[in-house]
């Protein structure tokens, strides 16, 4: 039996519902995307890119995606950790260098798409 490290009270049930609603956000946006470069990829130019993502709308959504995905990495690799890593201090030290990761992509991706 696993011991509840870094589990910080969550339930099951509450890991599972994030895990699919930001997949389906990971999904809307991947369709977004792909339908978007299916429509204006053949001659794709820099100004067209920065147009597109210059919009609030896409701005948003991109952000969503990105919290979005590092929730969805949290919960699969705290999973993988838990399961597959059974030192306290190794699962610990890994999930630590996750979480640091994980913050400075979403810092980094917010940096980006507004300009801080």
């Amino acid at each position: 039996m696993v011991t509840s490290v870094l589990n910080y009270g969550r339930s099951g049930v509450h890991d599972w519902v994030v895990q699919r609603f930001s997949a389906l956000i990971l999904a809307a946006y991947t369709v977004v995307m792909v339908v978007w470069l299916a429509v204006n990829g053949g001659d794709l130019t820099f100004a067209q890119w920065q147009a597109f993502m210059g919009q609030t709308w896409v701005r948003i959504f991109t952000l969503l995606a990105i919290l979005a995905l590092a929730g969805h990495a949290w919960i699969g690799l705290w999973t993988v950790a838990t399961d597959y890593l059974k030192k306290g201090a190794i699962r610990v030290s890994f999930l630590g260098a996750v979480a640091i990761s994980l913050f400075v992509y979403v810092v980094w991706g917010i940096s980006i798409l507004w300009g801080f």
